[in-house]
């Protein structure tokens, strides 16, 4: 990356003021809305390893406008406050724009988790969770962080075995984070939430044949070529459900190691082994492995998606991008300036805060859950399957009576027969709330010849709903 670039915070500032500009609001309430209200910074001690190292570790609330207040925790050794505000902004506005009704946060801890084992990591994280809990930065209905980059299902219910510690007798304890194991309190479909939504975003984008000429495609999502960059938990589900169930071929992917490329198609399961089994993509037999991973970003393909980190693809490349169709499932894949350069070349891309939502949109639910203390579906799917039982037999009685030949498929049968489960529910809730988000976007986009892209189209009705709520409440 140039020098000269700008910082992630730098770049989701700007991206905020040119939609700014294009919303009526008196100056003091933007500046509301622009600014960071608080970020508290830890520093505290564990005894390892005989002896007590030094962690630094942030939580910051961008935007209270609804409470709590929601974003994940990630542990990276390139953690720093600037990071921390820039993404709990992003929080903010990408709540708003999927009408989940929190304000943006985010925390981190400044750690390479890789040098540590699971008993260390377990001492840091709970103690993280003691300096935050203890000053409600994690709490039910104050702030409910969730898992982000390096951490995951285990670190969260350490943290919310930690807050029960600390709080004996709150009911909703669970409730205090989110993406947490079943087994302590978590939700079906969480773990593959943001990739389904990826998944969901792309699929909404092709329901719209002027969209989809727009970026000089045509058609549906079946057969397009897709490049990911980042296998993690959210590229890996994107591209395994992308290419398993919408039909489109994963033709590259880049890792840390390099890239693999195969223009047929790549078997996502089996790279997936792979990745497990030796820690990269280096070495998988059936692609072509390429060193400079990176290069594969420029790449001819349909779709091209950064499931990574922030701005991969900047000044230094951005010209040379030749994907039609970006979609953003990291935070801030895109900088500024690159996204300056892609919108003069014509590429659409389909931003952050609405491509990557379905990992809040699903913590939503499972914050939902815990505090409604049931399972969804527990009450109604066995209705439901009564219910269309009972129709099938009706039809079958009615059929043999006519003398009328009718055999149903099995498909059919088990698919019509079957009640509704969490994870049925789950994704339905998550594609509803995709397709609606998309929808609010593209009208800004199509309505408004001010508005050339669905960034700034998203940040719109984002910062519409957020002064809302602040009217609401009298300011």
């Amino acid at each position: 990356m140039q020098n000269s670039e700008m910082s992630f915070r730098e770049s989701v500032e700007v991206m905020f003021d040119r939609a700014a500009a294009l919303v009526d609001l008196p100056p003091g309430l933007q500046n509301k809305i622009r600014v960071c209200n608080s970020t508290y910074t830890v520093r505290f001690g564990v005894r390892i390893r005989g002896g007590i190292e030094t962690f630094t570790g942030y939580r910051s609330v961008h935007s209270e406008h609804m409470e709590p207040v929601k974003g994940g925790i990630r542990y990276a050794l390139a953690v720093n406050q600037d990071e921390v505000e820039a993404l709990a902004a992003l929080m903010t506005f990408k709540c708003a724009l999927v009408e989940v009704p929190f304000g943006g946060s985010k925390g981190g801890l400044c750690i390479d988790p890789a040098k540590y084992n699971d008993q260390e990591l377990e001492q840091i994280t709970r103690r993280f969770a003691y300096e935050l809990a203890k000053r409600d930065l994690i709490h039910p209905s104050q702030n409910v962080p969730a898992p982000d980059m390096g951490t995951g299902e285990r670190e969260m219910a350490w943290i919310v075995d930690q807050y029960s510690r600390i709080n004996t007798t709150d009911i909703n304890a669970r409730a205090c984070v989110t993406g947490k194991p079943l087994n302590a309190g978590g939700i079906a479909g969480r773990v593959e939430a943001t990739g389904r939504g990826v998944q969901y975003a792309i699929e909404e984008f092709f329901r719209h044949p002027e969209d989809v000429k727009k970026a000089n495609l045509t058609g549906g999502v079946a057969g397009k070529s897709i490049i990911i960059q980042g296998f993690g938990n959210v590229g890996y589900h994107a591209a395994l459900f992308l290419s398993t169930e919408s039909e489109a071929k994963v033709t590259g992917l880049i890792e840390r190691d390099g890239a693999l490329f195969d223009e047929a198609g790549l078997d996502v399961p089996a790279v997936r082994e792979h990745i497990t089994n030796t820690g990269g993509v280096k070495g998988y037999a059936n692609a072509t492995f390429i060193e400079n991973g990176t290069a594969l970003l420029e790449e001819e393909c349909d779709i091209l998606i950064p499931a990574a980190i922030e701005g991969v693809i900047n000044t230094s490349n951005a010209d040379r991008i030749r994907a039609p169709l970006i979609v953003e499932a990291a935070n801030g894949p895109v900088t500024a300036d690159a996204d300056a350069i892609l919108r003069k070349k014509g590429t659409v891309i389909i931003p952050d805060l609405y491509a990557n939502a379905g990992g809040v949109t699903v913590s939503y639910f499972e914050w939902v859950k815990n505090l409604s203390h049931i399972r969804f579906g527990r009450m109604q799917r066995r209705e439901e399957e009564g219910r269309n039982q009972l129709l099938i037999s009706e039809l079958n009685r009615l059929f043999a009576d006519a003398e009328i030949p009718v055999a149903f498929s099995d498909r059919f049968l088990s698919r019509f027969s079957s009640g509704a489960g969490e994870l049925e529910l789950v994704r339905s809730g998550l594609d509803d709330t995709m397709r609606l988000a998309y929808q609010s976007m593209r009208r800004e986009w199509h309505a408004r010849p001010e508005i050339d892209d669905l960034r700034t189209a998203g940040f719109v009705v984002s910062i519409e709903r957020v002064a809302s709520s602040y009217r609401s409440k009298g300011m």
